[in-house]
């Protein structure tokens, strides 16, 4: 297990690059406590994987340094490093057995072999496969080889940290809850450094004790789900976290009032004069429909997903959500929303400014 640490960390894959646009991953300066599982959270091209393989020694980093408790690995090979890694497809040795398969890690290390055997059983019991540690995995399913794997990557318990690229892609959406379950678990009980790439939101949500959200090349937040879901540092996770995301609009900012259109919304903190692009945020979840005041906006449809009712609305272009109750009554003249004051969030360029109490 190690702490991690990315100094002035940053990557082009161009040969020259001449402007911070060049970079795929933007400086980086963060600390990654040691037996913390974190989820790298983002859309496609956002840098997740390159990081990754940073700091699996995969990739060289254009500037910086990796330092794993304190001890600079930026130079080092990844079989020095002593990470295990599993990709986001299946990679196994046709050839052998998934016994063969799970203990070649340890094998591989001169490892006991009555503890070797007694890990692989272990293992196979997380994953669901003893009934075939020996058959061969030439044959196997996509989703099975990728159990091989992910069993492959947890067989080792002196590791300084187990990283996962998308693992559960191939995965059937059933096995997909039950390998989190494990993998969770299995963190609980060995305190593994563990960092899960993923551009899924509840995988990422439901594993990590962090996840760190990336967008553009930059990390923007690392936080717990429920900080990402009320206090979003930036637009971006704002959008990304949630379903729907949350509501953003432009406004202006005067003390504990956003004006929007003319129309004055009450906020429960107080903010100075702010400059650039100002905004408010605010999740469907704290958004409420009214008869008589509010926001003028046009319903466009309301979606019953069961355990409540999403209400589609437009407000002169921008689309604003609303999560009611799964009982709750629309009437046709409610045709204005309203906000809770004290889940309002100001973002000034897209990054949340602090306000202060009222």
């Amino acid at each position: 297990m190690a702490k991690i640490t990315l100094d002035n960390l940053a990557h082009s894959y161009l040969r020259n690059p001449k402007s911070e646009d060049d970079f795929a991953l933007k400086e980086l300066n963060h600390d990654w406590a040691d037996g913390e599982a974190y989820a790298l959270l983002g859309s496609s091209g956002c840098g997740k994987s390159t990081l990754l393989n940073i700091i699996s020694g995969l990739l060289h980093p254009s500037q910086g340094r990796i330092l794993f408790d304190g001890k600079d690995v930026t130079n080092a090979p990844t079989t020095e490093r002593n990470i295990a890694q599993v990709f986001q497809f299946p990679v196994v040795y046709d050839t052998m057995t998934v016994r063969e398969n799970l203990a070649f890690p340890l094998k591989n290390r001169g490892a006991d072999a009555a503890y070797v055997a007694a890990r692989v059983q272990e293992i196979a019991g997380m994953i669901g496969m003893e009934a075939t540690l020996d058959r061969k995995a030439r044959g196997l399913t996509a989703d099975a080889k990728q159990k091989i794997s992910l069993g492959r990557g947890m067989v080792r318990e002196d590791v300084n940290a187990l990283l996962f690229d998308e693992p559960l892609t191939v995965i059937d959406p059933h096995m997909k809850w039950e390998l989190r379950t494990q993998l969770k678990s299995l963190h609980h009980s060995f305190g593994h450094t563990m960092i899960y790439v993923t551009h899924d939101q509840t995988e990422a949500l439901t594993f990590a004790d962090k996840v760190v959200v990336m967008y553009d090349g930059r990390v923007v937040q690392i936080g717990t789900p429920e900080e990402l879901f009320e206090r979003p540092a930036h637009t971006f996770v704002g959008y990304f976290i949630g379903s729907p995301g949350m509501n953003l609009l432009p406004a202006e900012i005067a003390g504990t009032t956003a004006r929007i259109d003319g129309v004055n919304i009450p906020m429960a903190s107080g903010y100075g004069p702010l400059s650039g692009k100002l905004e408010i945020g605010v999740r469907p979840e704290f958004t409420r429909l009214s008869a008589t005041e509010g926001l003028p906006v046009r319903i466009r449809r309301i979606e019953d997903v069961g355990r409540h009712k999403i209400v589609r609305a437009d407000f002169q272009g921008t689309e604003i959500n609303i999560i009611a109750e799964e009982g709750a009554s629309i009437g046709a003249d409610m045709t204005k929303v309203t906000f809770d004051a004290a889940q309002i969030n100001v973002y000034a360029n897209d990054w949340r400014v602090q306000g202060e109490a009222a």
